[in-house]
């Protein structure tokens, strides 16, 4: 079992930042950790991935350039950091964790990930 908790969210104006951070614990054999994100109404939608050893990161279009993950292996944590915010991010942000290999693109399935966070409110104003 992997426990994961999410901190950092709340209100920025457009063109702010933000850095949201996830805390792993329990028994870890993570292959990689992801960022999600839902919108009301929408469906979970990736953000981005990192290998949990390696640290290589996987970002869907929508983040990058304006978003950059990256891990602390020693804490188990990760981080997002959010640059550039645009009303379009405004979400509840998850992470998730998948202890199995996946390739690229395949990482960035929710089908993936077997451990979920409970998820963070990130709100964009304009």
């Amino acid at each position: 079992q992997v426990q994961l908790v999410e901190s950092g969210g709340g209100l920025v104006q457009a063109g702010g930042s933000l850095r949201l951070s996830c805390a792993a614990s329990g028994r870890i054999g993570i292959y990689a950790l992801g960022w999600f994100r839902q919108a009301p109404e929408k469906e979970r939608e990736f953000v981005v991935a990192i290998t949990w050893s390696g640290g290589s990161a996987y970002y869907a279009d929508s983040a990058e350039g304006r978003f950059t993950i990256s891990r602390d292996y020693a804490k188990n944590m990760v981080y997002l950091q959010m640059n550039s915010l645009k009303p379009e991010d405004t979400a509840v942000y998850y992470c998730a964790v998948t202890k199995s290999w996946c390739p690229r693109s395949g990482c960035a399935a929710v089908t993936q990930y077997d451990y979920w966070g409970q998820g963070t409110q990130v709100t964009v104003s304009s």
